[in-house]
């Protein structure tokens, strides 16, 4: 089991950029696959954006491409989203989550750990 820890969310005006921190801790994660998802309110758990072990071909949703980068640092057992370019539509909490596999999945059932989510609200 990996335990994570995230920070970085916040209130943040339309337009703006906000960085979350995932780190990690416990089985060896640079093993696996990692994501952010985000849930809004009355809205399913969607993958917004993700890396498998190597890090090459990141993942992301397309309400999210060009504006949110993600990163890992293994060395540090650490995952990052810059998210850039902020729209209200990206109010939502933010969840960092480690695979159970090395690939990148979709699904949040294919990840076996998750941090305890970050709030992130994007005002007019």
């Amino acid at each position: 089991q990996v335990q994570l820890v995230e920070s970085g969310g916040g209130l943040v005006q339309a337009g703006g950029s906000l960085r979350l921190s995932c780190a990690a801790s416990g089985r060896t994660f640079s093993s696996y696959a990692v994501g952010w998802f985000r849930q809004a309110p009355g809205k399913e758990r969607e993958l917004v954006a993700g890396v498998s072990r190597s890090a090459g071909n990141p993942y992301y949703a397309d309400s999210v491409k060009g504006r949110f980068t993600i990163s890992r640092d293994n060395a540090k057992n650490t995952v990052y989203l810059q998210m850039n370019s902020l729209k209200r539509e990206d109010t939502a909490v933010y969840y960092c989550a480690v695979s159970t596999n090395w690939y990148l999945s979709r699904r949040p059932q294919d990840f076996g750990s998750w941090g305890q989510g970050t709030q992130v609200t994007v005002s007019s």
